[in-house]
């Protein structure tokens, strides 16, 4: 058998060594491509980058500004740049009074929303796609109506001579018509009917994400049907929870009509106050300070509510 012999002469074939710079430029050349691939969707995101800056932070801004300025009355000429007009909310009991009854009602109005809306969406989560869609239309049905032609048709069944007054007085239930028009009752009625469908459908979402093999886990180790809801379905829906008293809070802290159609003068939101300020009484810096002072209420009470949850024993759930 012929033994195969090496030569010395033979050339072995290996990749040049590679240097540092080569190293690097290939780094470079990547950085430079994403940079490239960043700058058609920058291109797509500017016209409404340019329209939120001109139509939101521009406006806020000067509102901002409008906030510091004060005068003794619309018509003077004497406006200084001061802090004043956050000192006068500060220390005028009504103004107080306003904002803790906004606080009051968003509250109340998260918690109606929640209480009714979490059954319905835990109904959708198990129903049929059919059904389930069935039930998205009643939903969504009431959002295809203007708020103003819902509260005027919950302002005829409020009445003290409405349609519910006469039922229960009717029934016997009650001897004299109770005062639900014009109260924080109605107010809270009124908003309740408004942001219902957000609350549902955020709580919804959430439950459609959670695997089912988990409730059917849980019955086999032996949990009966309402321990797995407190100790499966309901943390593991916390988030849609969340997102819905979020969503709704905010907007009833900021909502104008159902309280000035429901409430009127005896319910003074923030909102109401605000816009009396502004184009009843004339006084736009104050009632600019009226603005942001319920928009830092909102975003802080926003802020700890979130914060509490994600830092608590769900925080998992968030993650």
């Amino acid at each position: 058998m012929e033994s195969v012999r090496h030569y010395a002469h033979q050339e072995v074939t290996q990749d040049p060594p590679v240097t540092p710079k080569q190293e690097t430029d290939p780094g470079k050349g990547k950085q430079q491509k994403k940079k490239k691939a960043y700058v058609p969707g920058l291109l797509l995101l500017l016209p409404i980058l340019l329209f939120i800056f001109g139509f939101f932070v521009v406006p806020m801004l000067y509102i901002l500004y409008l906030s510091f300025i004060y005068t003794d009355s619309p018509n003077a000429t004497n406006a200084v740049f001061s802090l004043k007009n956050y000192i006068l909310f500060f220390t005028d009991s009504y103004y107080l009074s306003s904002l803790w009854i906004t606080v009051k009602v968003s509250l109340y109005t998260v918690l109606v929303s929640l209480l009714l809306g979490y059954p319905v969406a835990l109904t959708m989560a198990k129903s049929s796609p059919r059904i389930r869609g069935y039930i998205a239309l009643l939903i969504a049905a009431p959002l295809l109506v203007s708020i103003v032609v819902r509260n005027f048709g919950w302002y005829l069944l409020l009445l003290p001579n409405g349609t519910i007054n006469s039922i229960l007085t009717s029934l016997g239930i009650i001897d004299s018509p109770l005062k639900l028009l014009f109260s924080e009752i109605g107010v809270v009625i009124g908003l309740s009917n408004a942001y219902l469908p957000f609350m549902i459908l955020a709580i919804a979402t959430s439950l459609y994400n959670i695997d089912p093999s988990l409730e059917r886990a849980s019955a086999i180790l032996g949990a009966s049907p309402l321990r797995s809801f407190f100790s499966v379905t309901l943390p593991l829906s916390l988030p849609g929870i969340i997102s819905g008293c979020v969503l709704v809070f905010s907007m009833s802290m900021s909502a104008y009509v159902t309280p000035a159609l429901m409430g009127g003068a005896n319910v003074p939101m923030m909102p109401v106050v605000a816009y009396d300020q502004i184009n009843n009484l004339l006084r736009w810096t104050f009632g600019s300070a009226l603005s942001y002072v319920l928009l830092a209420t909102t975003m802080i009470m926003v802020t700890v509510f979130t914060r509490g949850f994600e830092k608590s024993k769900f925080r998992e759930v968030f993650r």
